[in-house]
């Protein structure tokens, strides 16, 4: 069954497995990010890493022959994308209000801002 993980890989093909979630997870995160910096909203991050799923569906596809249509390990992908994606466009967006309207807001977290008193 080709799924999350499989008997017949070596060394290097775990490696490549490895190499390729970063540089998806990297791409989520600047994807995010990007989001932000444009000052578009949200859902606009939600459809970039619906996109994003497809091609980290078609790269499993291609390096490690794993199927291409599954709607399971594509909703797996996404969220885990989608973890990334909001995680880096809450960490920019949390910059820009604090730094932007620092006579307005402050930075509760790394996440989150709210207003001076």
């Amino acid at each position: 069954m080709q799924g999350l993980f499989f008997d017949t890989d070596t060394g290097v093909r775990y490696v490549l497995r490895v190499l390729v979630m970063l540089v998806g997870f990297w791409t989520a995160w600047r994807a995010g990010r990007a989001v932000a910096d444009g000052w578009k909203n949200y859902p606009a991050v939600v459809i970039y890493t619906l996109l994003l799923g497809v091609v980290m569906r078609f790269l499993h596809y291609a390096l490690f022959q794993g199927p291409f249509i599954s709607p399971f390990f594509y909703v797996i992908d996404v969220v885990l994308l989608l973890v990334f994606s909001t995680a880096g466009f809450r960490t920019k967006r949390t910059n820009q209000m604090a730094d932007n309207y620092y006579w307005l807001y402050e930075k509760t977290s790394a996440f989150s801002w709210r207003k001076k008193d």
